[in-house]
C-alpha cells in the first residue's frame, strides 16, 4: 500500500476532514459556505468534539469527491483480510464472463451460508407448542373411540 494512502486510512474522521479541507485549498469558512454551515460547527468537527449528521457526511463526501466510508472508517473496518484482497485483486483482471461466474458462486455460497444460519431445527420449548402433523386419509376415516 502506497504510505499516503496507508497514512490516510488510519487518520480519525476529525483528522481525514482537516487534511481533505486543506487538499482543496478551502479555509474552515470556505468549506462552512460550501456546507451551508456555520465556521463554529466546522471547528467542532475538525477539534473532534461534534460528529455531523448522517446528511451532512453526505455533503461533505459529495463536496470532496470521496465515499462516506473513506470519511468515517478506518482500513481495518471495512477492508477484506489481506488474503481475500488479493483474491479480489486477481478477479478483477478477469474478463466479464469469469468475474460473472465469480460473483454467481460467491452469492450461492452466501445463500447456502444464511440457510444454515436461519434453518437450524426449530427447538420445542414450553412457550412453543410443537406443531401437530396433518392427519393422514387412514386417521382421518376411522371413527373417534372412546
Amino acid at each position: 500500500m502506497h504510505p499516503a494512502l496507508d497514512h490516510w486510512l488510519r487518520m480519525s474522521f476529525p483528522d481525514r476532514l482537516a487534511t481533505l479541507r486543506k487538499q482543496h485549498s478551502l479555509t474552515q469558512q470556505a468549506l462552512a459556505d460550501a456546507l451551508g454551515m456555520h465556521l463554529s460547527q466546522i471547528k467542532r468537527y475538525e477539534n473532534g468534539t461534534s460528529q455531523p449528521t448522517l446528511e451532512v457526511l453526505k455533503n461533505i463526501a459529495l463536496t470532496f469527491s470521496v465515499s462516506a466510508d473513506e470519511l468515517i472508517f478506518d482500513d481495518t473496518e471495512r477492508s477484506p483480510p489481506e488474503n481475500l484482497r488479493l483474491h479480489f485483486q486477481a478477479v478483477s483482471q478477469f474478463g466479464p464472463e469469469d468475474l460473472q461466474t465469480v460473483l454467481n458462486v460467491i452469492d450461492g455460497l452466501m445463500l447456502k451460508h444464511q440457510a444454515q444460519t436461519w434453518g437450524l431445527p426449530r427447538q420445542v420449548t414450553a412457550e412453543t407448542p410443537a406443531r401437530k402433523r396433518p392427519a393422514t386419509k387412514a386417521a382421518r376415516k376411522r371413527p373417534a373411540t372412546r
